[in-house]
């Protein structure tokens, strides 16, 4: 037993003291990170000079060997970053990535590329590379998780892309359309795969593009007219909001005042007219309230509104006959504003404490269908 011992213990010794080989393929460096090496690489792409390394990573990129191009322009970055050569070897970065489907790595690449050398010559270009990538997210491409795996689209990172693209070249020639692409991705939000669209944010990006690029006709109409079909959306998307089909309707009518001549013209003018209507309900029904808890010159005003919102509106014509009613009964008196603590058109659902005869205490409840308050 002790012999097998003895035996045992001597090849352990021996294993310990034989030279062995064995392969490392991840290597770290610093300043470039880790990277596989495969086995029996002697790691001659590793060059002494800034332009030898970009070299390198140029042929790489040329033979579709992305791995060994981005490792040789990641080193000539590191090593050589205020040399002529890194802005390229920078660029070479962005592209790698580009080629191999991982868009938000690129964008982030060229990002960093635009900050650390904003001379470079192709600058233009690069910021177009970004701008293409943001729409292929718009689109619905998925943001990787880790940066490796496909798992969520996101618009509101995507939105954020826009914002870096607008600050790096605000008056592209595409800069309008960039904007007017963080009011899409506002709306085409979602909350763990359910539409949510944030409609005020969307006005805010369509606004914001009109006004900014006022001088582009095409642009400014696009975009004045999106803001209205924002505003449209929202109001129709929830409870009714009077405040909301207001600015729908003011935003339309300045889109056809200040482009009469634009195809989309009657569609805006269809748009309105609902607003229009949906606005007059939201009077009548608010009149309706008033005049059944016996609040008759409420009632006579709000009646009055409906008529002024869409006067060849079904409500506009039976708040005629019910104020033709009120005079004739004798349930109203003349007169010349509305009650003080009635709403003011821009919500509905807040009625008045004035009545037809002497003040009363505000009722409890609000008529139905009225505003989302």
């Amino acid at each position: 037993m002790k012999g097998w011992t003895r035996r045992a213990l001597l090849l352990a010794a021996l294993g310990m003291l034989w030279p062995l080989t064995a392969p490392a393929p991840l290597i770290y460096r610093a300043g470039e990170g880790w990277y596989y090496e495969p086995v029996g690489a002697k790691g001659d792409w590793i060059k002494a000079r800034a332009k030898d390394q970009l070299e390198v990573a140029k042929q790489a990129f040329e033979k579709k060997d992305y791995s060994l191009a981005m490792r040789a322009a990641r080193r000539t970055v590191s090593q050589w970053p205020l040399s002529d050569y890194a802005p390229e070897a920078q660029y070479l970065l962005g592209r790698c990535y580009e080629a191999k489907g991982n868009g938000e790595k690129a964008f982030k690449e060229y990002q960093k590329l635009l900050e650390k050398y904003p001379k470079i010559q192709n600058y233009e270009e690069i910021v177009k590379r970004q701008y293409e990538i943001a729409n292929s997210y718009l689109g619905g491409k998925w943001f990787r998780l880790f940066g490796l795996v496909p798992l969520y689209p996101s618009m509101e990172k995507t939105a954020d892309m826009y914002e870096k693209i607008l600050k790096n070249a605000p008056y592209a020639d595409f800069a309008p359309e960039a904007q007017m692409k963080i009011g899409v991705a506002q709306e085409k939000k979602k909350d763990l795969f359910i539409k949510n669209p944030d409609y005020e944010a969307a006005v805010r990006a369509y606004e914001k593009a009109a006004d900014r690029y006022h001088d582009r006709p095409k642009a400014a109409a696009d975009a004045l007219f999106n803001a209205g079909l924002a505003y449209y959306k929202q109001a129709r998307a929830a409870e009714y909001d009077q405040n909301i089909s207001a600015k729908a309707i003011a935003t339309f009518s300045d889109f056809i005042d200040l482009y009469p001549t634009d195809s989309r013209v009657p569609e805006a003018v269809k748009m309105r007219a609902a607003m229009q209507t949906e606005r007059a309900r939201g009077y009548f029904e608010i009149a309706r309230y008033y005049e059944r808890r016996k609040f008759y010159t409420a009632a006579e005003i709000y009646y009055n509104e409906t008529v002024n919102a869409a006067s060849t509106s079904p409500y506009a014509l039976e708040a005629l006959k019910r104020i033709d009613y009120l005079k004739k009964s004798g349930k109203t008196r003349p007169v010349a504003s509305k009650p003080a603590a009635a709403p003011e058109g821009d919500k509905a659902g807040k009625p008045g404490a004035e009545s037809g005869t002497k003040p009363a205490d505000k009722p409890a409840d609000k008529p139905a269908g009225t505003a989302n308050n």
